[in-house]
C-alpha cells in the first residue's frame, strides 16, 4: 500500500427486543443465546478510516478526543490480517447521542468501523462475513448492518463463522415509535463485557435467563411477522426485566438503574393501565426505551418528559441499516 485508502460509513443504533447478556467466547465475542433487534433511524455514528503507509501508529479519535482503546486496537489489526497489510489507520468517528451511557453507541460505531474499513481495503466481504465482523468489535454491530428488524444468530461453530445477524423485516414491517427516556448522559460504571462476565459466573439466575431467552426468540419472531405490536411490546418488556433481575442476582449486584429509570418505568406502566399501548425495554444502563404505536408517540412523549430526572426524550422510529457514504480502495 503506497498511498491513503479511506472510507466514509453511517450507522445507527439498534436496541435489542430480545436480548443477550452472556457470551460463550469471550475472545470472539460469541453470543450464548440469540437476538432480536429493530435498527432505528435516529442516534447516528459517523466514521472516516484512512489507512495511511505514513501514520507511525493508529491515530484515533471519537467526537474530536483522542480515544484510542485496545478493544479499538484489536479490532484494526484483525481487519489488517484480513487484508494481509500492516498500515496503521486513522480513525475519526462523531456520535449524535450520549456515549458510552446505554444507547448501543457500540453497536452503531462498530458497524460503521467494519463497513468503512471493509470499503477503504477492499475487502469485499459479503453480508455474513460482515455482519460476523462488526461482530468482533461489540455483539450488538452485527444487527446494525442490517436494516429494520433482525436477528442474531449464535452460531455453534468454535470459530464463529456462522455467527451472524440475519433480516427478519424491512424497517415499514411493524409501525412504531421509540421513545428514549434518557436519564442520565454519562458512561456507565461497569461496562457491558464485564457486566456478562459478572453475571455468567455468580448469578444463580443466568441458566433461567438463557433458557427463557431462547423461548423468547420464536415468540418474538411470530410477533413481528404478525405484526402484533402489543406482543412485541409485552416480549420486549418481560425479557429486559428478566435480564435485569438476572442482574441483580450478580455478586457483587448489577444495578444500572437510578431514581428517574424507576419513575419512567412507572410513568409508563401508568399509561398502560389507563389504556395507551406502551412498554419499556432497557439493556445496561439507566436509560429507558418505551416502545409504541406511532398514533400515541405525542401522549408517551408528553408523559416521559414530565417525570423526575429525565434529562431530555429521544424519538426514533425502524429505519435503514449502515450504508457507506464514501470510500477508495
Amino acid at each position: 500500500m503506497s498511498a491513503p485508502t479511506h472510507a466514509t460509513a453511517v450507522a445507527t443504533s439498534n436496541i435489542a427486543l430480545v436480548k443477550y447478556w452472556g457470551k460463550r467466547d469471550e475472545a470472539l465475542n460469541l453470543p450464548t443465546t440469540g437476538s432480536i433487534s429493530v435498527t432505528l433511524d435516529a442516534l447516528t455514528t459517523r466514521t472516516t478510516v484512512a489507512f495511511d503507509p505514513a501514520l507511525p501508529a493508529d491515530d484515533i479519535a471519537l467526537d474530536g478526543h483522542p480515544a484510542g482503546t485496545p478493544r479499538m486496537a484489536r479490532f484494526l489489526d484483525l481487519v489488517r490480517d484480513l487484508a494481509g497489510v500492516r498500515t496503521y489507520a486513522r480513525v475519526q468517528s462523531r456520535n449524535d447521542f450520549p456515549t458510552g451511557a446505554g444507547l448501543a453507541s457500540s453497536a452503531s460505531g462498530f458497524a460503521a468501523l467494519a463497513l468503512a474499513c471493509d470499503a477503504a481495503l477492499g475487502l469485499g466481504l459479503d453480508a455474513p462475513a460482515l455482519s460476523a465482523l462488526a461482530r468482533r468489535g461489540s455483539g450488538s454491530a452485527a444487527r446494525s448492518l442490517l436494516g429494520g428488524f433482525a436477528e442474531m444468530q449464535p452460531g455453534s461453530a468454535a470459530d464463529g463463522h456462522d455467527a451472524y445477524a440475519v433480516a427478519l423485516a424491512p424497517p415499514d414491517a411493524l409501525p412504531l415509535v421509540m421513545l428514549i427516556a434518557v436519564t442520565a448522559a454519562g458512561p456507565k460504571a461497569v461496562g457491558s463485557t464485564e457486566g456478562m462476565r459478572r453475571t455468567e459466573t455468580t448469578s444463580p439466575y443466568h441458566p433461567a435467563w438463557v433458557e427463557s431467552t431462547r423461548r423468547d426468540l420464536g415468540r418474538m419472531r411470530d410477533a413481528i411477522a404478525a405484526r402484533d405490536l402489543e406482543q412485541v411490546g409485552h416480549l420486549a418488556e418481560t425479557n429486559a426485566l428478566r435480564m435485569h433481575a438476572n442482574m441483580l442476582a450478580a455478586e457483587p449486584a448489577l444495578f444500572y438503574w437510578n431514581a428517574a429509570t424507576v419513575a419512567a418505568i412507572q410513568t409508563v406502566h401508568a399509561l398502560r393501565a389507563a389504556g395507551t399501548g406502551a412498554w419499556i425495554t432497557i439493556d445496561a444502563g439507566p436509560q429507558v426505551k418505551v416502545i409504541c404505536a406511532p398514533i400515541d408517540a405525542a401522549t408517551v412523549e408528553k408523559a416521559l418528559r414530565a417525570g423526575p430526572g429525565v434529562e431530555q426524550v429521544l424519538s426514533a422510529r425502524p429505519g435503514p441499516g449502515a450504508r457507506l457514504v464514501e470510500g477508495t480502495a
